[in-house]
């Protein structure tokens, strides 16, 4: 749990960001170290944990379309959070809820085996560079983790747009009896990222790749 497997950002937090992380009404969590109770805080929805959700523009569609799912997004980054809680307040969303801190930490401490329905990841830090390749989410160590904090059938979805990183991907969880799948098309339900589009402007491809808790 000592490997950082974020990049750190450091974004100015405008005015209706700050206005936003000030408001006290728990939809943002705190980051404490205790068990989440997921049926009370999501009424009883099965909930889907969004790892990184950068302004939180997809987040808040997806939380729109399917309100009898619950999310839990979870972010490093503060102005994001802020546009994600904006972002829930003005459409009355009352499916999500956001936790400021690394998703890794808050499943090892404050999730419960199995509490997950699934898991999103959508265009995580690629880490390029071959010393930093300890750094992707993605591990056999980190695939296990999440494992024990899903639910049998439930799923892992996951974006990208680094071919070397799907390659990683599917040898990890390939190799995982805890998971199940491989390259999907891409999902028309998934709404287009930031990330994302900045990718395809580059000409870089993109891969959804869909996984299925065994056991």
């Amino acid at each position: 749990m000592n490997i950082r497997t974020y990049k750190p950002r450091r974004w100015r937090v405008t005015r209706g960001q700050a206005a936003a992380l000030a408001t006290d009404d728990a939809l943002l969590l705190p980051m404490h170290g205790q068990l989440l109770d997921l049926q009370a805080l999501f009424d009883n929805r099965p909930v889907v944990m969004e790892i990184g959700f950068g302004g939180g523009a997809a987040t808040a569609q997806m939380a729109a379309a399917y309100p009898a799912i619950g999310i839990l997004a979870v972010d490093v980054h503060t102005a994001g959070i802020g546009d994600l809680l904006a972002r829930i307040r003005s459409r009355q969303l009352t499916n999500v809820r956001v936790v400021k801190g690394d998703a890794l930490l808050l499943a090892h401490t404050m999730l419960a085996a199995g509490a997950l329905a699934g898991i999103r990841l959508y265009f995580p830090d690629p880490w390029p560079k071959t010393r930093h390749h300890k750094r992707r989410l993605v591990t056999a160590a980190n695939s296990a983790l999440l494992a024990a904090h899903t639910q049998p059938n439930g799923f892992w979805h996951i974006a990208t747009d680094w071919a070397p990183y799907t390659a990683q991907i599917l040898n990890v969880l390939s190799a995982s009896p805890q998971w199940a799948g491989g390259v999907i098309a891409r999902p028309e339900d998934r709404p287009f990222t930031r990330f994302e589009n900045n990718a395809l402007r580059a000409g870089r491809a993109i891969t959804d790749l869909y996984y299925i808790r065994t056991g």
